[in-house]
């Protein structure tokens, strides 16, 4: 170190200000290496932090400015500024951003005319991942409208229940899943729903095409002023989530909401020559609101997948250049399980954004697929707060930091799993926990962190809020998820509570899945838990049941009952059955002994039961077949 500084002070050997920039640049340098040493995550924890700085200046003078500055501006102004740069990709097919507002264009011109829409009213759309989609939201967004993104995995009850409680006046669907629709077309027509097919030609009554009138209408641009009264405070979308209880909810995506979710790109650092790779689905916030909402706000490029495949996600990157993929835990462990190949670290991609990876596949993941900079994350739909691990700490989902934590107050505070509600004192406060013990994240509602709620349910809406926690009228947001933080102030993701499991990606209301079992014909009760299995992200869905007096368990009949009402995620993989169920003094079913027994057969004398895909029923869960599942041989 003296040599060098001997070197470098003979090359400012001269005026007296060359050996004080001489000497300032020699602190500069043993400064940052001691603070390096004394606190090594400074470096990233500034940059993380300089990014939220920028992002929230940018996101305030978009809210300020008059008229309010939407997302679909952010998407003209890039039309404008590069009119031919790939925006969407889509199989063999590439759409320029200029080509991709006129398409939206047409869009929307051909539902003002058709479907009588105005700003303020909400479409339903019922899609895969395909550009129709964006485009489709380009467009509403365009004339003043919100969209609620409809799970196209849901049917039946579930479907119309999601349609009814955003409040659309139309609904879109895709062709091939037209006949979902048809099954609650009733249902809509008594509710004067119009309803569009993608397609050029329908036959059934009560469905119009769109396609047709789509290639029929004019590109040309839309009027800014059918959006003037568009506020920051109007929904931009609904999101459904599972929540804790019942049929699932819609989150109300405000458009201020949306900018906050759409700038958490920058703050990752992602840029606008960056090409993303979406194959999670679109009516998620991660696919729509992160993905597509990010891409725009970047001015980045948009690889779109119609859905996650292991064998073709590589291949894809190479061939479209990708550089940012997101993910969930699961997909990231589908990639590490499959067969190694030479090319496995020849791609692109320096960063990955998701959540729900275990370390143990983080570490396999960097290992085989090379220096890909993972961003792990936390944060829920409708929820008031997120964290980032911009520091790479592997386990955890980020770190306290003094800023974040100042501008978007929250706190882990005791949480009572048997009364399932925080502990407070003899003051009637929240306590909050000691570094390394597990607490319940709560967020502070406040004008920066606001929580709109589910749209028409005012009673699932409260319920998500506490009040008086740390003083008499405060309010926190009540995120229903358990946190601990280790001693360097890394946050580490524990569980969930209440009646949600996760499992591929997808939330599982409990509730839900109990209500749909005890409409088959056999079935008197069910009480619906996730379970996990080694070798598996989340909690993997199994029902206690009681039968009819006079009826049998029917494997096949059931089958197809859970699989008709039931998407694939939410289907009980593991079914026991018992004489009558446990329940609380309070008449709530138990649970917890249930999860800790599981579905071992060495361990339960009741019959169980395993969901087997290929004989199409459910098949007796035997000692040979319970090991087939552990060591990977049965895949649920």
């Amino acid at each position: 170190m003296s040599k060098c500084c001997a070197l470098l002070e003979s090359r400012f050997s001269g005026t007296e200000s060359d050996l004080m920039m001489f000497w300032f640049i020699v602190s500069a340098v043993l400064l940052l290496f001691a603070l390096r040493f004394r606190y090594p995550y400074f470096i990233k924890e500034a940059t993380y932090v300089r990014r939220i700085a920028v992002a929230i200046y940018r996101t305030t003078k978009y809210l300020k400015s008059k008229p309010f500055y939407t997302l679909v501006d952010r998407f003209l102004d890039s039309v404008q500024k590069n009119p031919h740069k790939a925006f969407i990709r889509f199989q063999d097919q590439t759409y320029s951003y200029a080509q991709s507002d006129k398409r939206s264009n047409k869009i929307a011109r051909s539902l003002l005319k058709h479907a009588d829409l105005h700003e303020g009213d909400t479409v339903a759309l019922l899609l895969g991942n395909e550009p129709m989609f964006l485009w489709i939201w380009l467009a509403l967004a365009k004339i003043g409208c919100s969209a609620a993104l409809l799970n196209h995995n849901i049917r039946s009850k579930s479907l119309l229940h999601c349609f009814t409680c955003c409040g659309a006046t139309v609904l879109i669907a895709g062709a091939e899943l037209q006949d979902a629709v048809e099954e609650v077309l009733p249902a809509l027509r008594e509710q004067g729903i119009s309803v569009y097919i993608l397609t050029d030609h329908v036959t059934t009554e009560g469905m119009k095409s769109l396609t047709d009138k789509i290639a029929q209408a004019s590109d040309e641009l839309i009027p800014a002023d059918l959006r003037a009264n568009i506020t920051l405070s109007s929904p931009a979308a609904y999101i459904y989530t599972s929540g804790t209880t019942g049929l699932p909810k819609a989150a109300v995506i405000a458009q201020l909401r949306l900018w906050a979710i759409a700038s958490f790109f920058s703050i990752c650092g992602v840029k606008s020559d960056d090409v993303v790779y979406i194959c999670l689905p679109l009516y998620h916030s991660a696919g729509f609101a992160i993905g597509f909402g990010g891409a725009i706000e970047r001015g980045a490029t948009v690889v779109l997948k119609s859905k996650f495949s292991s064998s073709q996600f590589w291949d894809d990157c190479r061939k479209y250049n990708v550089t940012v993929i997101q993910y969930i835990g699961e997909t990231m462990r589908y990639l590490c399980n499959t067969p190694k190949r030479v090319s496995d670290q020849v791609h692109n991609v320096r960063m990955a954004l998701g959540n729900g990876i275990r370390p143990e596949v983080w570490r396999t993941f960097i290992s085989r697929f090379g220096s890909v900079d993972i961003k792990e994350f936390y944060g829920s739909t409708e929820g008031t707060l997120g964290f980032l691990n911009y520091s790479g700490k592997i386990g955890a989902i980020g770190r306290v930091n003094f800023f974040h934590k100042k501008l978007y107050p929250y706190a882990l505070v005791k949480f009572d799993q048997e009364r399932e509600e925080p502990v407070r004192n003899a003051d009637g406060f929240c306590i909050e926990v000691a570094e390394g013990e597990t607490g319940l994240l709560v967020s502070k509602i406040t004008q920066k962190a606001q929580f709109a709620g589910y749209a028409r349910d005012p009673k699932q809406t409260e319920k998500k809020k506490l009040y008086s926690v740390f003083e008499k009228g405060d309010v926190y947001f009540n995120s229903g998820d358990l946190f601990r933080t280790d001693h360097e102030n890394f946050i580490y993701f524990q569980d969930r509570v209440g009646d949600t499991f996760r499992w591929k990606g997808e939330n599982v209301s409990t509730n839900e899945v109990s209500d749909i079992l005890t409409m088959a014909t056999s079935i008197e009760e069910a009480n619906t838990y996730g379970v996990t299995v080694s070798g598996y992200e989340g909690r993997t869905g199994m029902a206690t049941i009681t039968l009819k007096k006079d009826h049998q368990f029917e494997p096949e009949v059931i089958f197809s009952h859970v699989t008709t009402y039931l998407p694939s995620y939410a289907r009980p993989r593991f079914i026991r059955i018992q004489d009558c169920l446990d329940v609380t003094c309070t008449f709530k079913l138990l649970k917890g002994k249930l999860v800790e027994e599981g579905f071992n057969p060495a361990v339960i004398t009741d019959l169980l039961f395993v969901l087997d895909e290929t004989l199409k029923s459910y098949r007796p869960l035997t000692r040979d077949a319970y090991q087939s599942i552990l060591n990977g041989r049965f895949r649920l």
